[in-house]
C-alpha cells in the first residue's frame, strides 16, 4: 500500500523532511543527542566523518569509527522532536522513499540515547556522567505506542504513582 505525501514527508531531493536525509546517509547504528552543538562533540571521535546535514535543530554526521559505521543525531529539545527523529529514522530504513512503500523486510536501528537531565539527588551534580537503565516518562507520549513494562519497570512506576500520586486519564507515566 502506498503512504500518502501527507503522512510522509519528503523534501525536494527525495528525503525525509526534517532529517533531510536519504537512506544511505544514515548507519545503522545511531547516537542520539538533544542539543545540536554536541553532534560535533561526539563526531570528533570518529576516524571519519563521510556526510554532514543540517536542517533546522536536526544535524547528522555520519562516519566510521575503526569498521563501524555511525551516525550522530541531534533531536532538539522535548519528546515531540524525538519522535520526529525516531520516525523519520524508521522511515529511512523502513520504507521505500521513491515507491512510497513499506519494505518486505523490515530492519532495526541500533539507538544508544546521549544527553543530560536534571537530577533529583545532591550527589549528581550539573555536567556529571550518570548511566541509567531505566527513563521514566510523564509526558504521555509513548502512551500513543503499543509497549509492555516487565516486573521490574512495572514495580518502578508503581512506587513513582505512590510517591508522587500522579495518576489519572491525563497523567500516565511510563518507562
Amino acid at each position: 500500500m502506498r503512504i500518502a505525501e501527507s503522512e510522509l514527508i519528503l523534501n525536494e531531493r527525495g528525503a525525509v523532511y526534517h532529517l533531510n536525509l536519504l537512506p544511505e546517509e544514515i548507519a545503522s547504528i545511531v547516537i542520539t543527542v538533544g542539543d545540536p552543538d554536541r553532534v560535533p562533540a561526539v563526531s570528533k571521535y570518529f576516524d571519519e566523518i563521510d556526510f554532514r546535514q543540517q536542517h533546522r535543530e536536526f544535524v547528522t554526521h555520519t562516519g566510521r569509527l575503526g569498521d563501524k559505521k555511525i551516525s550522530v543525531v541531534s533531536t532538539g529539545i522535548g519528546t515531540d522532536n524525538i519522535d520526529i527523529v525516531l520516525h523519520e529514522l524508521d522511515a529511512l530504513v523502513n520504507i521505500d522513499l521513491s515507491k512510497r512503500t513499506v519494505n518486505p523486510q523490515l530492519q532495526s536501528l541500533n539507538i544508544i540515547r546521549v544527553g543530560t537531565c536534571g537530577s533529583l539527588q545532591q550527589g549528581a551534580a550539573p555536567d556529571s556522567f550518570v548511566v541509567s537503565t531505566h527513563g521514566l516518562g510523564i509526558d504521555n507520549l509513548l502512551n500513543f505506542y503499543v509497549h509492555t513494562n516487565n516486573e521490574e519497570e512495572k514495580n518502578i512506576l508503581q512506587h513513582f504513582i505512590t510517591h508522587t500520586q500522579i495518576t489519572g486519564p491525563f497523567a500516565q507515566p511510563y518507562i
